[in-house]
């Protein structure tokens, strides 16, 4: 990954204060090198008639290049006074300082340059013009040199300080297994080590033909970007349709667009706003910490599709079930979003309430065994076949039992307890309690809701008052009170749901 940067701004002046307070030196100095430059870059002049007025500046501004300094002002060492100050107190060794005086006497040379830190005695009688300009040129060319040094060597800090960092952002996020997790956790880490607040990473769908912002997926974004109805505005699709053409990242004004290329064709591209300058350390730590990332995504995208594919032939293979028995359209759907808005309501963590999304729909696989004459009989069963469809459980659980799969393995356990009651009543096993498998509980409770509130075409939809007093009827003999109330608490977002997946 690499940064296009827009061209190199101009170089700012040499900055020089001139400490006197004599207004005529500072006339004189100013127009002796009026056309002074040193690598392409002129002079900026500060002025200070005081060592108070000097005290001040240097600390408004610390990039400094060189000071002329008189000795005597305000007081006969006021000078002196401002260079122990900027040495020792304000901690600037890096200010060339060339000490000027108009009575050497008043401070001998060789005792200021040793204890004050000079870098250069002169004179005032003895500044002519060529001698102040090879002084001045000596003197920035040594400022140069040490900030050369002094910014390679911060460069190096950094650069170590960001490496720590890459290594310990790579383990945190290494370690995540979901999609969205992973992405959340990338943004959050590269945002951390360029210290942005506004980003994204967006996935490029990888299906030809999408045009405009469906060609593009959000997969995490932190801070105060724009709404998310105007996320993928004119301008950005632009920016992301020139970034994926080009394959390199790019900076546009303050927007910056990085290209993670992946071997699934699902391209990845980092957003980050208010971008105003990335520097050369940061580069380099998105160059090593992009690297390893790429392969990353490129396995946790290869999972992602795997556990997409599974959930997907669930589903339909939960329908095929579903419509055998003439159950509603949708009602594998409903009840996987009712028993994930169970789950998490009641605390489970987000990656077991997402395999029991997964799994729910294969519920009443079983009952694919069961004949027609048994499974659509449209009155009421008699004790022997009775018997056959209370077999489905067990069906089901040979079908899947044996996977090592998460999903897979959960919906086993669905499958062969979603028929257990609560006080012990239930089939096949007869369990009571908490001797139910979580998972089974809240799929009895969420089938029981979806099959109450839905038309079939054996009765009309129940009032949902009506439904919702039934399973409080039947809570804690039939199914689990914990799981009822959650329901009735968030009834609302099951509607919701109900609305969303209409029959």
């Amino acid at each position: 990954m690499s940064f296009l940067q827009p061209d190199s701004p101009r170089q700012p002046p040499w900055k020089v204060l001139l400490v006197d307070d004599e207004p005529d030196i500072h006339d004189v100095t100013k127009l002796t090198l009026n056309r002074f430059k040193l690598d392409g870059r002129p002079l900026a002049f500060l002025d200070a008639y005081s060592g108070k007025e000097a005290k001040e500046i240097l600390l408004r501004e610390p990039d400094i290049a060189l000071v002329f300094l008189d000795v005597v002002m305000e007081t006969e060492d006021a000078g002196l006074e401002v260079a122990r100050w900027m040495r020792q107190e304000l901690g600037n060794h890096f200010t060339r300082v060339v000490l000027r005086t108009g009575q050497p006497g008043q401070a001998p040379e060789e005792s200021v340059i040793v204890e004050y830190d000079i870098n250069d005695y002169k004179e005032k009688t003895e500044l002519d013009r060529k001698k102040l300009f090879t002084t001045t040129f000596a003197a920035l060319r040594g400022y140069r040199d040490i900030m050369t040094v002094e910014d390679a060597r911060r460069f190096q800090s950094t650069y170590r300080e960001g490496l720590e960092r890459v290594i310990e952002a790579s383990t945190h996020i290494f370690k995540q297994r979901n999609l969205y997790d992973f992405a959340h956790g990338l943004l959050q880490q590269v945002v951390a080590l360029l210290q942005m607040e506004n980003s994204m990473l967006v996935r490029l769908r990888g299906t030809s033909g999408i045009t405009g912002e469906d060609k593009y997926e959000v997969l995490a974004q932190i801070g105060d970007l724009d709404h998310e109805d105007q996320i993928f505005n004119a301008t950005l699709i632009e920016q992301l349709d020139e970034t994926c053409i080009n394959r390199i990242s790019r900076l546009y004004g303050d927007t910056y667009v990085g290209y993670f290329p992946n071997d699934s064709g699902k391209t990845s591209l980092l957003v980050l706003q208010g971008v105003h300058d990335v520097s050369e350390v940061d580069t380099k730590l998105l160059e090593i910490f992009s690297s390893g990332v790429a392969i990353a995504f490129d396995n946790i995208l290869l999972n992602q599709e795997i556990t997409d594919t599974q959930s997907e032939l669930i589903m339909r293979l939960g329908d095929v079930v579903e419509s055998r028995s003439h159950e509603a359209g949708n009602h594998v759907r409903r009840m996987s979003e009712v028993c994930y808005l169970i789950a998490i309501e009641s605390g489970m963590d987000k990656a077991e309430a997402a395999i029991l999304k997964q799994a729910a729909p294969m519920h009443d696989i079983g009952k694919i065994a069961t004949p027609d004459a048994v499974l659509l009989k449209p009155g009421k069963l008699d004790l022997s076949e009775w018997e056959i469809m209370k077999q489905h459980p067990d069906v089901g659980l040979s079908i899947l039992d044996g996977s090592h799969r998460p999903i897979l393995r959960a919906a086993a356990i669905i499958a062969h307890q979603h028929h257990e009651k609560f006080d012990g009543s239930g089939y096949p096993q007869g369990l009571r309690g908490e001797e139910i498998h979580p998972f089974a509980r809240i799929v009895a409770a969420a089938d029981v809701f979806d099959a109450l509130i839905q038309k079939r075409c054996y009765k009309p939809a129940w009032p949902i008052d009506d439904v919702l007093k039934h399973m409080q009827e039947v809570s804690g003999s039939h199914l689990d009170p914990l799981y009822v109330d959650i329901l009735v608490k968030h009834v609302d977002q099951a509607l919701a749901i109900n609305k969303h997946y209409p029959d």
